[in-house]
């Protein structure tokens, strides 16, 4: 990693030094052309100062020495001529910068431009998911790189998402707007405005979230299509990398539970508390999203998960082509175990068996590494998470490596209301995977 960041430091001081020089020959050959032009006006204005330079010098110069006046006064003229023009062209830069990026005033330009080289530079992640799981993911993957895309779970039926989609036809915005929310630059007041989500006695607007209606309203906007929603959505944030669904079209979740029976809709499938034994996509043959697809295909490192297992893992999966595109990708491939089980989905489960539910649902083998947290959450918040019959997810690393997975082990949790993955610490684990040097 020490190695990539001097070799990005002298990159960019190599083109520093080369815009500097291009600035140094343009005023040579700008003065040079002048002169060459100009001769017959120049050359007596420039006598003259000489002229005057002698007489203005002549009082603190030996007589011997005055023949070098001019020269001394030109050589002055020079330098400060160059400091005025260093430090105009510094103020348009600034001008300009900060009329296209108001927020560059906010902080120190040379230490904004470093910041978004090194992150221009950084590896290119494709991260797979929905929910929480994948915005906490999300956060602290922007400290890293600026090559990010989010590929997103669409099939959620329930809350302000599954209204909107009903009512608009259009897929479920809630998981897309919490990625956008989670790369926003200005993450604290967006995201804070964007998840706003009105009160009971909004009417009608009750239960919707603010960022959820004004994605539907580019969609309706751009003309139904969503990508250019997401791209007007991603400009007003200002986000880190990109954000896309999976697919473009409207499909559900259908599951074989472990008694035989079938059940359709994401959130009936949740709260059905049975055991799940497959889940499916409903209709099964949606397209997947092109530009999905080619992320998968250029990335460096893929990463699925966290999440919800059934209802935001899975899924992606399961749509035509993201399998088969993941597992062609030379990237580096890792799943990241969930910390703590989820009711109507994970009573119960392990992280091996966590593995195996996307082992039995993919079409394909889609990752090598296993992200499996070791350390336990405090007593107390094992107690109290017990009390909604969640659990904590046991590090079973032994089981996971005997069914060929590679495992990667630490500390990834932050406990404070909750129990989830601390974005800074799984970051910083992930980079340091496909940098080579974890």
């Amino acid at each position: 990693m020490k190695r990539g960041r001097v070799s990005s430091i002298f990159n960019q001081a190599k083109e520093i030094g080369r815009t500097a020089w291009l600035l140094l020959l343009g005023i040579a050959l700008f003065l040079l052309g002048s002169a060459l032009s100009f001769q017959p006006v120049i050359k007596p204005f420039l006598e003259g100062l000489g002229d005057v330079a002698s007489k203005i010098l002549a009082p603190v110069l030996p007589p011997t020495q005055e023949v070098y006046a001019a020269h001394l006064l030109g050589g002055a003229l020079l330098v400060l001529a160059i400091v005025v023009i260093i430090m105009a062209i510094r103020r348009a830069f600034l001008h300009l910068m900060q009329t296209i990026d108001p927020t560059l005033a906010q902080g120190n330009l040379g230490e904004i431009y470093l910041r978004r080289r090194r992150l221009a530079q950084g590896p290119k992640i494709v991260t797979l998911g929905g929910g929480t799981g994948l915005s906490t993911l999300l956060r602290g993957l922007k400290s890293h790189t600026s090559n990010i895309t989010a590929v997103v779970t669409v099939t959620d039926d329930g809350g302000s998402s599954g209204r909107l989609s009903v009512d608009l036809g259009i897929i479920p915005p809630g998981d897309i707007r919490n990625c956008l929310a989670a790369l926003a630059d200005s993450e604290k007041t967006m995201g804070d405005l964007f998840q706003y989500r009105f009160k009971g006695a909004a009417g009608s607007l009750s239960g919707h979230s603010l960022g959820n209606l004004l994605i539907a309203a580019l969609v309706d906007q751009a003309g139904g299509d969503f990508d250019k929603a997401i791209e007007a959505a991603s400009k007003v944030l200002t986000i880190t990398g990109s954000v896309m669904p999976s697919t473009t079209e409207r499909v559900g979740l259908k599951a074989l539970l472990s008694d035989g029976r079938e059940v359709c809709g994401e959130s009936n499938i949740v709260g059905h508390g049975r055991l799940i034994s497959r889940i499916l996509l409903d209709p099964p043959g949606v397209a997947p999203h092109a530009p999905a697809l080619k992320a998968i295909a250029e990335a460096d490192l893929i990463v699925i998960g966290p999440g919800s297992i059934y209802s935001s893992v899975i899924p992606n999966l399961l749509v035509p082509g993201i399998a088969d595109a993941i597992s062609q990708s030379k990237a580096i491939k890792v799943y990241i175990c969930n910390v703590m089980t989820e009711p109507g989905e994970s009573d119960s489960f392990n992280a091996s068996e966590h593995v195996s539910a996307i082992q039995v649902n993919a079409p394909r083998r889609v990752f090598d590494y296993v992200l499996v947290n070791t350390s336990r959450p405090s007593q107390a918040m094992l107690d109290r998470y017990e009390q909604s019959g969640q659990h904590f997810v046991e590090p079973d690393y032994d089981q996971i490596k005997k069914m060929g997975f590679r495992v990667i082990t630490g500390n990834f949790i932050s406990e404070s209301d909750f129990v989830r993955h601390d974005p800074s610490r799984i970051a910083a684990r992930l980079i340091k995977q496909v940098t080579g040097t974890g």
